[in-house]
C-alpha cells in the first residue's frame, strides 16, 4: 500500500511515498519552505506543487502544525491565524483535486513511531516528543492515540512557556550549548512526567539525531529514547493516517473510473 505523505511545518514542507505496510518512504523526499506568510491559499498552492513533484494522483495524508478538532482546525500557533475554524482536510482537497486526510503533525509523528518505531509494540503510556520550531507531543496509551495533547504549551514553573524555553528554536536563538539546553528539556520533561508518568518518552524531529550530545542532561524516571524516524516520521504517520481513513490508491483508482 502506498500513500503520500505531507509533513507541514512551520519552517519546512516535506513529502514522499509512504509503503504503509513496512513503514517506510517508497522514492524520493522533497522538501519546500512553507510560504510566508503561512496562509491557507498559500500553504494549499505549497502543497499542490509537493503533489506534482511527486507525480502522485492518489490519496494523500497530511500532518499539520495545529489542533485538528473533527476536522476544524482550532489552533494556529505556527501558521497563519486565517486557519483557525477551517475545515482543513475538505479544504486541501478542494484546492489539490486529491482526497486529503489531515491530522496534527506530531500526532502524525507518534503514529509513525507506535506503529513501526522506536515504540512499537510498547505498553502503557507513551509520550512522543517533537523538537522543532515549537515542542510537539503525542501521548499514547496501549498503543491508542489521546490526539491534539499540545503539550508545548504548558506554563512551566518559571511561568514560561514550554516551547519559547526548551525548544529547537529556543535553543538557537538563545546560543545554548549542549549541557545548558539539555537541562532546559530535562525541566520539560520532568514537567510532563509528573503530569502523565509515561513509561517511555521517544523523541523526534532533528534535533534527535544528537541525542548523544543533550541525553546525560535528562533526568526522568521513564526511559528516553530517540525516534527511529527522525524527521521522516511525520510524512510516514500522515501516509499510515490517511490508509486507516480509508484513503487508499485503489479506492481513489476506482472512484475516478466511476466518475
Amino acid at each position: 500500500m502506498r500513500i503520500l505523505g505531507v509533513d507541514i511545518g512551520g519552517t519546512g514542507m516535506k513529502s514522499g511515498v509512504v509503503d504503509t505496510e513496512k513503514g517506510a518512504l517508497d522514492g524520493k523526499r522533497i522538501r519546500v519552505d512553507t510560504p510566508r506568510p503561512a496562509t491557507p491559499e498559500r500553504v494549499a498552492e505549497t502543497l499542490r506543487a509537493l503533489i506534482d513533484a511527486q507525480r502522485w494522483e492518489g490519496p494523500v495524508g497530511v500532518g499539520f502544525p495545529a489542533a485538528i478538532h473533527h476536522g476544524v482546525v482550532r489552533t494556529a500557533a505556527n501558521v497563519d491565524a486565517s486557519f483557525a475554524g477551517l475545515s482543513i482536510a475538505d479544504y486541501f482537497s478542494e484546492r489539490t483535486g486529491h482526497a486529503v486526510s489531515v491530522l496534527n503533525d506530531a500526532d502524525a509523528a507518534g503514529l509513525a513511531e507506535v506503529r513501526f518505531g522506536a515504540a512499537r509494540d510498547v505498553r502503557g503510556v507513551v509520550l512522543v516528543a517533537t523538537i522543532g520550531t515549537g515542542i510537539g507531543t503525542a501521548l499514547f496509551t496501549d498503543g491508542r492515540l489521546l490526539p491534539n495533547t499540545e503539550l508545548g504549551h504548558i506554563l512551566l514553573d518559571n511561568g514560561v512557556e514550554a516551547e519559547r524555553y526548551a525548544s529547537e528554536a529556543a535553543r538557537v536563538r538563545n546560543k545554548l550549548g549542549w549541557a545548558a539546553w539539555g537541562k532546559r528539556f530535562d525541566r520539560y520533561l520532568k514537567a510532563m512526567e509528573k503530569l502523565f508518568w509515561p513509561d517511555l518518552i521517544v523523541l523526534g524531529g532533528g534535533v534527535s539525531r544528537r541525542h548523544e550530545k543533550f541525553a546525560p542532561f535528562l533526568t526522568t524516571s521513564a526511559r528516553v529514547v530517540p525516534a527511529r524516524y527522525f524527521n521522516r516520521a511525520g510524512i510516514i504517520g500522515a501516509g499510515i493516517h490517511a490508509e486507516d481513513r480509508g484513503l487508499r490508491t485503489e479506492d481513489r483508482a476506482l472512484a475516478t473510473l466511476a466518475s
